[in-house]
């Protein structure tokens, strides 16, 4: 009997396989695109930790709305600014991925840990971030690290690293618009 076998796509969509050398620009501790995927594979960490229910989930929540309003922080305020021109589509489609995300989040935040709607909100919040990892990490970040020069990413990724700093340490309600009208996309945008 022959049984197959499907293959989910890979979390780490367009990142290089594990030995396989890094293109120079790739190579300082400063790269926004090494950067942002540390930060994709701590959110998918929480995640996993929030799906398992062994975890208390109000500081896990905390944990991941901080790094997530922090993260879009230096993407929306940094990085698609610098990069919009690389992948205008992309960019577009991000800031709105971003807004989807974020509303996502405080209607999660504002949830019950009890509720009903908890956990299918924990899960819609997640398949958001996820669909939107992919995309950065199969599409826009290669067409960005092919186009941009390495001195010009090493600078955007210190940027991004004390901005990121700064935006987690604030929080996420710090960080975001209080009402569900506007979100940090929008805001980033104008």
């Amino acid at each position: 009997m022959v049984t197959k076998t499907s293959r989910k796509p890979s979390k780490t969509a367009g990142a290089p396989a594990k030995g396989a050398p890094r293109r120079t620009a790739r190579a300082t501790k400063s790269h926004p695109t090494e950067l942002l995927e540390k930060q994709h594979r701590k959110v998918e960490g929480i995640f996993k930790k929030l799906e398992g229910g062994r975890a208390e989930p109000a500081p896990l929540l905390t944990e991941l709305a901080n790094n997530l309003a922090a993260h879009m922080a230096i993407e929306q305020e940094i990085y698609y600014p610098a990069v919009r021109k690389v992948a205008p589509d992309l960019v577009l489609e991000s800031y709105e991925e971003h807004s989807l995300a974020e509303l996502g989040l405080k209607r999660l935040l504002d949830t019950p840990q009890k509720h009903e709607a908890f956990r299918p909100r924990v899960t819609a919040v997640k398949e958001l971030i996820m669909h939107h990892v992919e995309e950065e990490e199969g599409e826009l970040f290669p067409r960005v690290d092919n186009k941009l020069a390495a001195e010009t990413l090493s600078k955007l990724g210190l940027q991004m690293k004390e901005r990121f700093a700064t935006v987690l340490e604030a929080g996420f309600r710090a960080a975001v618009p209080n009402t569900y009208e506007e979100t940090s996309a929008d805001v980033s945008k104008q």
